[in-house]
This record gives C-alpha cells, structure tokens and sequence, in this order.
C-alpha cells in the first residue's frame, strides 16, 4: 500500500503513515471485540465470509478511487476483517479436532499459512513488476473470495461449538459429559498462568515487533539501492523456515510439551538481537531471519495451544486471544517508537542490544514463572 501511493499515486509521505497508523489502530482496537464475536456466535464460517468479503470489496475501492477518505475506509474494513480470521480459523479448528489433536492441526494451520505468505509475495511481486501495482490489489481480492469458498466446504455439523469457544473441558463422548459454562471476565484473569502468559508474550513482541523494521533501516544506511531487495529476502528467508517449523512444533508439542517448545522461541530471540550488532552485511543480516523463522513459526502454534489449556472449559478461548493480540499490538507499537529514539541517540546496535535485554526477561520470566500446560494425559 505504502508503495503504491508513494510511486504511482504520489502522494506525501505524511499522508501515507497516517493512513497505514489507522489500519493498525484499528486492527489492535478489534481484536479483543473480534475475539469476543467468535466467542458469542456459532456461524464462524459466516465471520470468515463476511472478513474475506470485506477485504474484497475494500481492495479494489482503494484502487478505483485513490482519494485519502476512501483509503483510509479501506484500509480500516481490511485491519477489523483481519482481526477476524485468526480466532475464527482457531475456533473452527478447536471445534472440529479437540484439545487431542489441536496440537498436530494447529501445526499444519500454520504451515498452510506460511506457504500462503510466501506465495502470496511473490505472485504479488510478479504482478506489481509485470503487469502493474495496481493489480496486486486485484490479486488480494481474488484470494479473500477464494477464503470465501473454501470456508463453505466445511460442514457445519462437523463443528462443535461449545468446543470451539472452550465451554467444555474436554470433547463430548459417552465416556465424559459436560455441562457448557462461560467464565466471568474478571476469574479468567485471577489465574496466575494466564497472567504470566500475557506478560511473557507482550515483552515477547515488544522485543520482537522493532527488529526487523531496524534491520530494514540498517540495510539501507550507505545503500543507495538493493535495500528494498534484502529486506524482501529477509521475509521470505523467515517465512520459508516456518512452515516446516510450524509443523513440526505442532507435532513436538504433545510430546516435549507446551512450555519446552515455546522457550525455544524466547530463546533465539535474544540471540537474534546480539548477532545483529556483529555485521552490517546484507547476507549475514538475511541470514539471521532463519532465527525469525523459528521463533514466529514456534509462536503462531504454540501460543494457541497454550491459551486453548488456559481457557479450558471457560467458554472464552477467543476472547483470551483477542485480548492478547490486542496487548501485543500496542507493546509491538510503543516497541517502534522506543527504539526510534534510542537508535536516534545512540546508534543501531544499542537499539538492537536494548531489544535483545528485553527479549532475555522475556525468557526468564516464562521460564522461571510459567508451569507447564501439556495435560498429563498427552505425555508419551
């Protein structure tokens, strides 16, 4: 989007951070609200439908009439509809597979998800050179309508959505039968774990949301091309090494359990952090992103998991995640704006060592305060 308007519609840098800032204060204001909706309805294909239909519609609208009013109404139906499709796809797969299987399931969600963003980038960057910018947009459109259609060959009975919201604590059966029950807002905060969960992953993406928009800069410092370049290249480095992780977390996960996965993810962070500060070559940084790659493909499995476990049996699995996505939107925002200044005054590598002290808290505090959550049941 930023291209776009920069290059072919010329507009001022101004304008286009204004328009990019509320797509993401209205992405971080829905998620908790986003969250609560999953919770609360039982046509989550249809939240799916409506998000994608949004995006479709939104799309094209900023291509056809690139006025500021109607970019920034564009922009803001795309940041609430993307709020949508993660708790809803976790609900509608918590619904169908059970805490059992949600492990293996959400692993292989998430390397679907990885292939899509590689894919998606670089059909996206072949019609952008090829065909023209505008099309990219087009493109988008066309894959939320695909969402669309793909969300309906789901079978509606195949969901049990008192599951799906976590009002049960395990999955119906001759064997165990329980009552729905939905938990008052204020208990699901009195459990310590899920206190200390928050905590831990907002220091998390504090830490983590400012590297690479740093390492982008670092890249273009005395470059006056290619940084553009390297920076694709540090995205598609992160998202290849996700899938097969994301996969195999959600494999690991059962048998490991749920912690010692998820600390492998706090503790390459902090690493990533300091070995930034070792070179300013374009393939060294690049390289680094492996380390992204395992981190955020650890973190997109795991942390559902974690929160289903938490949530067990409260009836609000989506509200839990949509108040952290929330907490960690506006962490991953102020972590931008701290390290602005401190790189301002003090260089890049403080920046980077200032994220990486952050990133090392992060992971004691999870290690040193976290109980694991994998039931006894799962251990082999």
């Amino acid at each position: 989007m930023g291209i776009y308007l920069l290059a072919t519609q010329h507009w001022e840098p101004a304008s286009i951070g204004a328009v990019m800032s509320i797509s993401g204060i209205a992405g971080v204001l829905a998620q908790t609200p986003a969250g609560l909706l999953v919770d609360a309805v039982r046509q989550k294909r249809l939240l799916i439908i409506i998000a994608a239909g949004l995006i479709a519609i939104a799309c094209p609208m900023m291509v056809l009439i690139p006025k500021f009013s109607t970019v920034v109404t564009g922009q803001v139906l795309i940041g609430i509809a993307a709020t949508v499709f993660p708790p809803a796809i976790a609900a509608i797969t918590l619904g169908m597979v059970g805490y059992r299987n949600l492990d293996r399931r959400m692993g292989r969600n998430e390397s679907f998800n990885h292939t899509g963003n590689v894919l998606a980038a670089a059909l996206a960057g072949l019609f952008g050179h090829f065909i023209g910018r505008e099309w990219i947009f087009y493109l988008v459109a066309a894959m939320a309508v695909g969402s669309a259609i793909a969300s309906l060959r789901i079978r509606e009975q195949d969901i049990d959505h008192e599951l799906a919201r976590g009002a049960v604590v395990a999955e119906k059966s001759e064997a165990f039968k329980t009552t729905p029950h939905q938990s008052g807002f204020l208990m699901l905060w009195r459990d310590r774990r899920l206190l200390i969960f928050s905590i831990s992953v907002i220091l998390f993406h504090f830490a983590n949301a400012a590297m690479l928009p740093l390492v982008g800069q670092y890249l273009a410092v005395g470059k006056a091309t290619g940084a553009s370049l390297y920076m694709s290249a540090c995205i598609i480095v992160a998202q290849l090494v996700m899938i097969p992780v994301a996969s195999l977390s959600g494999r690991l996960a059962g048998s490991w359990g749920h912690k010692t996965i998820f600390l492998i993810a706090f503790f390459v962070l902090p690493i990533r952090g300091v070995l930034y500060t070792l070179s300013n070559n374009p393939y060294f940084l690049v390289s680094i992103q492996i380390l992204d790659g395992i981190g955020a493909g650890i973190f997109g499995v795991v942390s559902v998991i974690i929160v289903a476990e938490l949530t067990k049996g409260t009836g609000r699995f989506n509200f839990v995640q949509g108040a952290i996505a929330t907490a960690i939107g506006i962490g991953a925002s102020l972590s931008n704006l701290m390290t602005g200044f401190i790189v301002q005054q003090a260089g890049y590598k403080t920046g980077f060592l200032t994220l990486a002290g952050i990133a090392a808290i992060a992971f004691l505090v999870f290690s040193l305060a976290m109980p694991e959550t994998r039931p006894k049941r799962e251990k082999a």
